[in-house]
């Protein structure tokens, strides 16, 4: 019991170490009918039924990236209808000097698929072509390859008004 006691304290401190990440993740998937909470609650779950298995091959944020990822693309996939991701350039710091191309940028990032935002949001917390691997489960030159493509295509939307 008292190695029952101390793995469900480990697991509520890496919980609160990394409960951005997972905030993170989970307001790239958020809409009407899937509230932040919900998901949050869901990755938190599915963390929780993992832990056991934690091997530590990993760190525990490559780790739980993955769960969140996962989880949230398997929400999506689900529900089998069109989400209206929210807007996240709501989230951009007032004190930002290109406060209007940052938005612009998000606004853009909204408008990829699943995949490619996942890729865009582990690329802007700057995880290495190398992490990003290792949370998506791509390989590294199909990482270095799509976020090489996702930049020309977030630049071509860009020269595109709508």
């Amino acid at each position: 019991m008292v190695h029952k006691a101390k793995e469900d304290a480990q697991f509520l401190e890496m919980i609160r170490q990394n409960e951005g990440i997972i905030y993170k993740v989970t307001s790239f998937y958020t809409d009407a009918e899937h509230p932040i909470g919900d998901l949050y609650q869901e990755v938190v779950l599915n963390l929780w039924k993992s832990f056991p298995s934690f091997r530590g091959e990993s760190k525990y944020s490559t780790w739980i990236y993955r769960i969140a990822l996962n989880t949230c693309v398997s929400f999506y996939r689900r529900s089998k209808k069109n989400i209206t991701y929210v807007d996240i350039s709501m989230d951009i710091p007032d004190v930002t000097e290109n406060k209007e191309e940052i938005q612009e940028l998000y606004r853009l990032i909204n408008r990829l698929g699943k995949i490619e935002r996942a890729l865009v949001l582990l690329y802007l917390d700057d995880k290495s072509y190398k992490e990003i691997a290792e949370i998506t489960g791509l390989t590294l030159t199909n990482v270095a390859t799509r976020i090489s493509r996702i930049k020309d295509k977030l630049r071509e939307m860009s020269n595109v008004k709508t």
